[in-house]
């Protein structure tokens, strides 16, 4: 495997037609005719799990060429190992597909509709010398492969009869011996220069039933001869697949051929997995993350999964537009996370709708507004889109702000409220502070503050200019909110290269929790699980599915800064 490379953008990967060498390859078969000028493509996903972000690149380009050049694409769970799967996983992953705006149509399948073909494939090699039934342990099978400068062994039972291994596969699928006690494997070259033509395990042993077959099968196929065949079972013409399925191609094409001919053949090509900074796409650490406690559940929106992913705000179009940035290539790569936030930031600026949030809240105090009146203001929904209009949110004597837009003693360059300075409140007034009140402690319990009359925004020469913008919510109609801010979940930039424990690197400070955070009465009367909005100010916030009418909860998306300049420049 070549080593990772830091990436920026995926616009080398495109040819002057526009096309990724994927397409590209894909292309030039349509243009040759092969497989009568079919296109057919598979997303086969193993349902033990749920789906990353690594998997979205594989399925937006399994599905998306099928798109683009008028042919077909297959969901196929490759569930070939009852003792891992679950229909709550089958079902998971049907909706993240969908959820990315993708559709299968009538093309659902499972390595399990081939089981029987499958069977009689093996029968039909262990006739023809192909393949015969080994008793090694896994040990022993491991130990015998050798390595990839010296030969591997032949096992004692390579050339056991035909007769005998026909009589134990079909034992071995009855139930008569244990897990473990036998495999199946193919007879084709112990000396071979690639390790997988080392007579490969084609059938193993499980007695776990299968989710949909049931008891009918003891014995079941690995992954190498499983899957091409299937693809051929199905008509698949383009196997695409992740870089580390280069050196099993062979034997892919090896099995394969013992089906297809020239009228037809699938083909397989590789790309590039999609690694991504302070991240870990293992199937197996992000189990552990999950049952360890360390995230809370698949879901969680600090995970890459595309559960967590949609549960922090992320939206399909902006998994496609970093997707398509960072392309796909025939090496790996280490892409900036900077670069993904990037692509939502800029979707959600032309969509989501700007609301009033004070997240750590301190009451200012207007002494010269009248106490019992309120006024209604007008704030645009979005100024990227006249088209989504305003809605309006009360003004009154009291009000709540970010304790950290005010400074006793601030430095130079502080463009916020301290003692003398004036600033404007976000479409109202301008006010002036004339004092603070502070508890026994010293603590700051309120701002006491003037405002002008005559400075109220959209009014005929209001427009008198200070530097600093409040956001405010007024006191009275204030709605309480819980605010869950995510960071990163590791505190390194490459944590799946640690040698070490990559627990050791979590970052302790990947959630944090404000819970009286308030809300203008607009926001709370609009509660919907998943919808997005720009906190003023602060950053993009979607509607968590733990809020209630009573108790809002609102998930950090991303900041308004965008960090992919600085990333740039590293």
């Amino acid at each position: 495997m070549e080593e990772i490379k830091e990436t920026t953008e995926g616009k080398e990967s495109l040819n002057e037609s526009g096309l990724n060498f994927v397409e590209q390859e894909i292309a030039n078969d349509l243009a040759a005719g092969k497989n009568g000028g079919r296109l057919n493509t598979r997303f086969p996903p193993e349902p033990n799990g749920y789906l990353h972000i690594g998997h979205a690149k594989a399925f937006i380009m399994d599905f998306g060429a099928a798109e683009k050049f008028g042919g077909t694409c297959n969901l196929r769970f490759d569930d070939t190992n009852p003792q891992k799967e679950d229909m709550e996983y089958v079902n998971a992953i049907k909706e993240d597909i969908h959820w990315l705006g993708y559709d299968w149509g009538d093309r659902l399948y499972y390595a399990s509709d081939y089981f029987p073909q499958l069977y009689d494939l093996a029968v039909r090699m262990i006739k023809e010398g192909k393949a015969y039934v080994d008793e090694q342990s896994s040990e022993e099978i491991a130990r015998q492969k050798g390595t990839p400068t010296q030969p591997g062994e032949a096992s004692p039972y390579r050339d056991r009869p035909v007769e005998e291994n026909l009589d134990l596969f079909e034992r071995m699928n009855k139930g008569e011996f244990e897990e473990g006690s036998m495999v199946l494997r193919a007879k084709i070259d112990m000396a071979s220069d690639n390790m997988h033509f080392r007579d490969p395990i084609m059938y193993r042993i499980i007695k776990t039933p299968h989710w949909r077959t049931g008891d009918t099968w003891k014995v079941y196929p690995m992954y190498d001869f499983a899957h091409g065949q299937s693809d051929y079972f199905e008509g698949v013409t383009h196997s695409i697949c992740t870089l580390e399925f280069v050196p099993h191609r062979p034997l892919y094409e090896y099995f394969v051929k013992e089906l297809a001919d020239e009228s037809y053949c699938p083909r397989q090509i590789e790309f590039n997995r999609l690694n991504l900074t302070y991240t870990v796409m293992s199937k197996r650490k992000l189990l552990q993350l999950v049952k360890e406690g360390l995230v809370n559940g698949w879901d969680d929106p600090r995970m890459p999964t595309l559960k967590g992913l949609r549960r922090r705000g992320y939206t399909p179009s902006s998994i496609k537009d970093f997707v398509n940035r960072i392309g796909y290539t025939r090496y790996e790569a280490l892409n900036h996370i900077e670069l993904l936030e990037h692509s939502v930031r800029e979707d959600l600026n032309k969509t989501a709708t700007r609301v009033s949030v004070v997240q750590n809240p301190v009451k200012l105090i207007l002494e010269n507004y009248p106490e019992g009146k309120t006024e209604i203001m007008t704030m645009e929904n979005n100024p990227e889109n006249p088209a989504e209009g305003s809605h309006e949110m009360p003004f009154t004597r009291e009000l709540w702000i970010e304790r950290d837009d005010f400074m006793e003693n601030p430095p130079k360059k502080f463009f916020r409220l301290s003692p003398d300075k004036e600033v404007r409140l976000k479409g109202a007034y301008i006010i002036k502070c004339t004092g603070v009140e502070k508890d026994s402690d010293g603590n700051i319990t309120a701002i006491r503050a003037t405002y002008d009359p005559d400075s109220r925004s959209g009014l005929p020469g209001a427009d008198r200019k200070v530097k600093g913008t409040l956001h405010w919510v007024s006191v009275p109609t204030a709605v309480d909110a819980e605010i869950r801010d995510y960071d990163r979940l590791f505190s390194v930039e490459n944590p799946g290269a640690y040698e070490g424990d990559f627990r050791d690197l979590i970052n302790p400070e990947s959630l944090k929790i404000r819970e009286h955070a308030k809300i203008e009465p607009w926001l709370a009367e609009r509660l919907k699980t998943g919808d997005n909005y720009q906190f003023q100010r602060l950053g993009y916030y979607v509607v968590d599915k733990d809020s209630t009418a009573e108790h809002p909860v609102f998930n950090k998306t991303v900041g308004l800064k965008d960090s992919w300049a600085k990333a740039m420049k590293k």
